[in-house]
């Protein structure tokens, strides 16, 4: 298929969630991110050029005309392509933002008000409930981080700054496909700066491939309050994609575990074994990380408990246990560092640093025994 779903350069691997974002977080989710759009000669040159290459490709004059009405030049856009996070997170803390205990919660209760479309889903695409509501919970917190930007001023804003522009020129000619079908408004498609959409973040050639009508109602969809569309999308693009009806994607690997293949994905961590679908969720989003994270939130959903096994201290010397004790004496001491988590986030580093200026300290915005100590 080339390109997977998301596979905007951004890859969730990396937790720089493509266009999904960022990662999910274990606060309450705040307002949207919301763009101003900007005057500039230069995108409506763009636009202008662009105009009849859109149109050669079957997009009508009317559906431009009505898709660019209130479209603009995001600025915003072009800082967030040009300033994505350059790091991994370890598969601790992937798991720990993927699958911590408050979003359990909160994801056993989305499941429970969704069981009857998610068990007629799995019905129809045999792909399991659960397997399914994981991939709306890592994507877009059960429906809670959905996206608020225009995508067709987004896709344009990036298919004019041309670092991928071929790609994002065919992400705008697709959304534009999308609303000349009817299956949504310029006004309410709306997700991430990258131009994922809906509950289950899929960027416009992706919803032109594998997004169905559930509820039939004759139109696709992902960005309704009802998370069915959304739902079934994903589970159609994992059966297209090869999944196993009745089999897991991954377990850890403990006493009693057999078959797949072992994988460690981090060093000194629990061992995984994974099975065909684990390949199968890759095809969603390209990284073990997110496949793990998936199939880890799916056990959690069924009833499955945490994982058993332990991870090594971090690059700074420090296990989770000591990194939630610094963040909590750092709340303490009223240097927010948000929900006591375990993970070092922007939060925590600003809290640091707060923490630092304030005791004269040499300012790193980095964790460590020594600061464990005086917290």
């Amino acid at each position: 298929m080339g390109m997977t779903r998301r596979q905007v350069g951004l890859g969730l691997g990396a937790l720089g969630l493509s266009a999904c974002a960022g990662p999910p977080s274990l606060a309450p989710a705040p307002a949207e991110e919301v763009m101003r759009a900007v005057p500039d000669p230069g995108w409506r040159e763009w636009v202008a050029a662009f105009r009849p290459r859109a149109l050669s490709r079957g997009v009508s004059g009317a559906t431009w005309d009505r898709a660019f009405a209130r479209a603009g030049f995001l600025p915003g856009v072009i800082e967030r392509d040009r300033n994505q996070t350059e790091f991994t997170r370890t598969l601790e803390d992937y798991l720990q933002i993927a699958a911590n205990e408050e979003k359990v919660a909160r994801g056993r209760a989305a499941f429970a008000r969704q069981a009857a479309t998610l068990q007629a889903i799995e019905a129809r695409y045999g792909v399991d409930a659960e397997v399914v509501a994981a991939i709306w919970g890592v994507e877009s917190d059960f429906g809670r981080r959905r996206g608020a930007i225009p995508v067709v001023s987004a896709l344009s804003t990036l298919g004019y700054d041309g670092r991928r522009g071929a790609f994002f020129e065919d992400q705008l000619v697709a959304a534009l496909l999308i609303v000349q079908r009817g299956d949504t408004t310029p006004e309410r498609m709306v997700g991430s700066w990258a131009g994922a959409m809906g509950h289950t973040q899929f960027i416009p050639t992706s919803y032109q491939a594998y997004a169905v009508d559930f509820t039939g109602d004759g139109r696709r969809d992902i960005w309704a309050e009802d998370p069915a569309d959304a739902l079934a999308s994903a589970a159609n693009y994992l059966a297209r994609s090869g999944w196993q009806r009745g089999q897991p994607s991954s377990s850890e690997a403990v006493a009693g575990t057999s078959g797949g293949r072992l994988i460690t994905p981090q060093p000194g961590g629990p061992g995984f074994r994974v099975y065909p679908n684990f390949d199968v969720i890759k095809r969603y989003n390209n990284s073990t990380n997110y496949a793990l994270g998936v199939g880890y939130l799916a056990r959690r959903l069924a009833g499955g408990g945490p994982i058993r096994g332990t991870f090594p201290p971090d690059s700074y010397g420090l296990t989770k246990d000591q990194r939630v004790a610094l963040q909590r004496g750092l709340n303490r001491r009223g240097f927010y560092a948000g929900t006591p988590d375990g993970v070092i986030g922007s939060g925590t580093r600003e809290a640091i640093e707060a923490f630092q200026d304030a005791r004269g300290l040499a300012r790193t915005g980095e964790p460590s025994p020594a600061l464990l100590s005086m917290l």
